[in-house]
């Protein structure tokens, strides 16, 4: 019987989800995240967040509350945005954003505020 290398494994999870689907989850238990990307600029992240906001619950952006700091639009964005993602059930086309948001594997979660 072959052995297969796990990062070779991880790929070929990585490959069949986008074949059969597109959704994230993959079948190792590796859990994705959506972010904004860095280089986007002010009006589109203002209207993912708009957009975002409008679909799910986005109290965890206001004043007091755990993801409001720091106060920018590139922190606020990639919650709201992972919020959705989440919520519409981890598909890559979940995390477009017209092209303005990536998936990531690597939990953002800080502090007090926790990326779902």
């Amino acid at each position: 019987m072959a052995t297969v290398k796990p990062s070779t494994l991880s790929l070929f999870l990585l490959i069949l989800s986008f074949i059969s689907g597109g959704n994230m989850i993959m079948a190792n238990g590796q859990k994705t995240w959506c972010v904004a990307k860095p280089s986007s600029d002010q009006a589109t992240l203002l209207g993912n967040i708009n957009f975002a906001c409008s679909q799910v619950d986005c109290q965890i952006l206001r004043r007091g509350c755990p993801c409001y700091a720091p106060d920018n639009l590139i922190n606020h964005a990639s919650v709201a945005m992972n919020l959705y993602y989440q919520a519409k059930g981890r598909n890559h086309w979940n995390c477009d954003f017209r092209n303005s948001a990536l998936i990531v594997l690597s939990d953002p979660s800080y502090a007090n505020c926790i990326y779902a």
